[in-house]
């Protein structure tokens, strides 16, 4: 049967408080692509768009921050994306709905696609897509693009008062996003009164951000935290990281504009600003200086609750926060294929990469939290984002009035021989996307593609991820540490981590990632691999 698809006769007119919007209908849900939610120019804050007369067309995404080093196609089986054109005038939102009527009050799952703070966007990931969740799940899904790496965090602040949060611009689009969502979601179906943030990797670590952020106060009203709490991944090594007035300094030297000249590098052309930027990155590394971008503390941003205390608003807020097995899993020194050892050769393998002494207290306390799970996989077990999850949620729940729920994805794929739950690896089961994925597409992916986005859709519509049909997952408390396990059959376990977590960071080796631009001299392919 032919599914319904029309744009021009029938199609979905939304009027918003800038003007109307025209999206398109198919196979029962309204698309609209590449809403234009704010402006703004280089290091400033973002003001809301400016009326318009008639109606725009909402058929195409908008697009997406400009990156430092162009991605190179990696893992695409594993993690298929969405290549895009880009400009730093990246303030587009998405919407999905079944339904265009402002009686319906859908609850609004609210997007913040990965990537750290500098890279990646709304569409960069084939499972981004909120048709399912909207046809599926009755919610109303919205994805945001906003400014990244030095466009949306390069700290200009020591170069005067009109600079003052350019270090925190790229979380400054997402507030006016989030307002944009106040003003107009009503008439796109959703509730303004029941949004719901979530976002992975990086766009977990936003939705922290967004939570101390008081000009966010009331623009949510549910936190979901993916694989977004970081803990033990280091960036620089021995390095000291870099001031912004350091970097803006060494962009400055690199296209000749004098020190006291800084509003200059508000209008160099977008490929100048980034080569110029890499060279400063480049250069401070030389120096024994890394470059972070990443929001900072000031008027705006009360800080990490980590480093800090939880607002109060954030402590009102019912929240999940979780992790995946594997996450950034080293290569390890196993031949061959992983599900096709003998119990001997698991063993050997275990011990031979964390050494006796910590391979025995490993297996051990493996084998009683995971039964009847190859013993190999223990080789991969997550040290840099689990460790951080769990001191948040403990600290959450110890603090908040609202409750704090944890997963744990330890899903086993038949990619090469059997692969752990890598970093992403539960993104389209969230959106209830599995189906797009062919690596997803193993037995009981429905069941589990089910289980999950049901969990979430639950926590969107009433803070309470339970539901009929769905095994009881139970919050956390300041007394008790509980996790749901969700694999192809899901469980909830008490203290899961709580032996593993010290065994990890005694005897696994320690991980380095490098979110840079690519440093290389040769003329072979470069870039960086977007795992995000």
């Amino acid at each position: 049967m032919a599914r319904e698809f029309y744009m021009t006769k029938n199609a979905p007119i939304v009027e918003t408080r800038a003007g109307k919007l025209r999206g398109f209908h198919y196979d029962g849900v309204d698309h609209f692509y590449g809403i234009r939610y704010a402006k703004a120019k280089r290091f400033q804050m973002p003001e809301p768009v400016t009326p318009w007369e008639g109606v725009k067309d909402a058929g195409s995404y908008g697009m997406i921050c400009p990156v430092l080093s162009e991605p190179m196609p990696t893992g695409e089986v594993r993690c298929p994306h969405r290549f895009w054109p880009s400009s730093e005038h990246c303030q587009y939102l998405n919407v999905w709905t079944d339904a265009c009527d402002p009686a319906a009050k859908k609850p609004v799952l609210f997007w913040m696609h990965g990537g750290g703070y500098s890279a990646g966007s709304s569409i960069e990931q084939v499972c981004y897509d909120g048709f399912s969740l909207a046809k599926q799940d009755g919610v109303v899904v919205v994805t945001v693009n906003h400014r990244l790496n030095a466009f949306g965090y390069l700290d200009m602040s020591s170069f005067g008062e009109k600079y003052w949060n350019s270090v925190n611009a790229g979380m400054a689009d997402l507030v006016e996003a989030l307002r944009w969502v106040k003003a107009n979601i009503a008439n796109f179906g959703g509730d303004p009164d029941n949004v719901t943030i979530f976002g992975q990797s990086g766009g977990g670590g936003k939705v922290t951000v967004l939570g101390q952020i008081p000009e966010a106060e009331g623009l949510f009203h549910r936190m979901i935290v993916m694989s977004g709490v970081l803990s033990d991944l280091d960036f620089f090594g021995n390095m000291q990281n870099a001031t912004g007035r350091e970097v803006a300094l060494k962009v400055m030297e690199a296209l000749n504009i004098p020190a006291d000249q800084p509003e200059k590098l508000e209008k160099v052309p977008v490929p100048q600003f980034i080569w110029a930027v890499n060279k400063a990155e480049k250069a401070l590394r030389k120096e024994g200086k890394g470059v972070s971008w990443e929001p900072l503390p000031n008027a705006y941003y009360t800080g990490d609750p980590m480093a800090t205390d939880f607002s109060e608003s954030a402590k009102k807020i019912p929240t999940i926060v979780g992790s995946v097995f594997a996450e950034f899993a080293m290569p390890g020194p196993v031949k061959g294929a992983k599900d096709e050892l003998s119990p001997e050769e698991r063993e050997a393998y275990v011990k031979g990469y964390f050494g006796d002494e910590g391979g025995e207290k490993i297996l051990a306390e493996y084998r009683k939290q995971y039964p009847g799970k190859n013993e190999v996989y223990a080789i991969d077990f997550d040290g840099a984002f689990l460790p951080g999850t769990v001191n948040y949620v403990k600290k959450k729940a110890a603090e908040a009035s609202a409750p704090v729920y944890n997963y744990f994805f330890t899903k086993i794929f038949n990619n090469d021989g059997g692969e752990a739950a890598w970093h992403c690896s539960d993104i389209p089961y969230f959106f209830h996307n599995a189906e797009l994925i062919p690596l997803c597409h193993q037995p009981n992916y429905e069941k589990l593609d089910g289980a999950m986005s049901s969990y979430f859709v639950n926590f969107a519509k009433t803070g309470d991820p339970n539901g009929e049909g769905l095994v009881r997952w139970e919050p956390c408390t300041a007394d008790s540490f509980k996790t749901m396990v969700l694999d192809d059959e899901c469980r909830m376990a008490e203290d899961l981590h709580e032996k593993m977590i010290p065994l990890m960071k005694q005897y696994k080796p320690k991980f380095s990632f490098d979110f840079g631009a690519f440093d290389s001299d040769d003329d072979e392919e470069s870039g960086n691999a977007w795992v995000f």
